[in-house]
């Protein structure tokens, strides 16, 4: 059983397509199970998630990473998948995700790169150096950049890490060092997820990146910059 763990907050517009994405995986539907968990959300999320998911629930730890959490205790599966409300999932994500724990049974973190869901040049491009930025980590062993849209763990080997930090930024960074003191973490080239610009897109991508950088380098929150909870038009 490969459990999914999908935070989520005022998504009325895009938890549907996410979550038809996910009913839509090569493997049995009962091999898996989504969860979603929501941030009190005051328009129509959980309803239209109760559609599609296993469990709905308003998640009681702080922060994004703490929805994670949440949805993490209460999962059945012995790998736990994360995601996020806005992304697209391709049919095979669950399946290889799957294989690659079997195939590799000393990894205990597993992610992989994203694409953008909107069309644009522009949005290919600031991803590309994202995932570049992914890669060259990876590679040189230096920097683990796990972005939570589209990474995996063994719970069992999480758990004992201490799950997330509840922060505002920089979660998805300093997870990977604690799950390397337990064992390998694995980037999967053709592990991708469909990933939603939007933020980028309103807010503007060097605004969102210097907020996101600012953020971490004050230790994952800062009470002058937000980063988390927006609304989106």
């Amino acid at each position: 059983m490969i459990s999914v763990i999908i935070p989520s907050f005022n998504e009325e517009a895009n938890i549907a397509s996410c979550l038809e994405s996910l009913s839509r995986q090569t493997i049995p539907r009962d091999q898996y199970e989504i969860i979603v968990v929501d941030g009190d959300s005051h328009d129509r999320t959980r309803e239209i998630a109760e559609q599609y998911a296993d469990l709905v629930f308003i998640q009681t730890s702080r922060k994004v990473g703490g929805a994670r959490n949440d949805g993490v205790l209460r999962a059945k599966g012995e790998i736990v998948a994360t995601t996020d409300a806005d992304c697209f999932i391709p049919p095979d994500w669950i399946e290889r995700i799957g294989k690659d724990f079997m195939r590799y049974p000393e990894v205990v973190q597993l992610y992989g790169p994203v694409y953008p869901r909107e069309p644009g040049i522009k949005n290919w491009i600031s991803l590309a150096l994202a995932n570049t930025f992914s890669r060259l980590g990876y590679y040189t062993n230096t920097l683990f950049y796990t972005l939570g849209a589209n990474t995996a763990f063994r719970k069992a080997a999480f758990m004992k890490a201490g799950m997330y930090r509840t922060i505002d930024a920089g979660d998805d960074l300093e997870i990977a060092r604690r799950m390397r003191t337990l064992g390998k973490v694995l980037f999967d080239n053709k592990l991708r997820v469909g990933f939603s610009m939007r933020r980028y897109q309103q807010f503007g991508t060097l605004k969102s990146l210097w907020e996101w950088i600012y953020i971490v380098l004050h230790g994952g929150e800062a009470e002058d910059v937000s980063y988390t909870r927006r609304e989106y038009k």
